[in-house]
């Protein structure tokens, strides 16, 4: 499994957001310029984050972005699963229950869960909080 771009993006632009949230929208061009991330790029990831509510948007002067939750509400994994979709190590786990005819039989599927149990139970036990906390210490957590 490889976390893409747009996956890593939407976090770094949710940990900036989380990092400058004074309650004013920030604009996207700030946000670019401070992630060294190109700017129309950015705009495809918070559009997805926008319309999944994660984030409010306010078009024209004095518009930009802003979180809708406090950084403490927002897990790594919540961010992930709306910008790269299932996170399922393997596809029969993307359905519930699981519709796979080898199901029953499959020597493999219990590995397969618990990988996947982990993965969850990791990016949904680190929020933008504990990464804004972990960055003024040694923490290791790296995105």
């Amino acid at each position: 499994m490889k976390i893409s771009t747009r996956g890593r993006y939407a976090i770094r632009v949710m940990l900036d957001l989380a990092e400058h949230n004074n309650g004013e929208y920030i604009p996207l061009m700030d946000i670019a310029k401070r992630q060294e991330i190109s700017e129309k790029y950015l705009e495809s990831i918070v559009s997805v984050l926008s319309k999944q509510k994660f984030v409010k948007a306010l078009r024209g002067k004095g518009g930009g972005y802003r979180l809708v939750r406090t950084p403490a509400e927002y897990t790594i994994g919540s961010i992930l699963r709306v910008t790269e979709g299932s996170m399922a190590p393997v596809a029969c786990l993307d359905d519930h229950p699981n519709q796979c005819e080898r199901a029953s039989s499959c020597k493999t599927l219990q590995m397969w869960e618990g990988f996947y149990k982990l993965l969850n139970e990791y990016f949904d036990g680190i929020t933008l909080e504990d990464l804004l906390e972990q960055s003024t210490d040694t923490g290791d957590y790296v995105i």
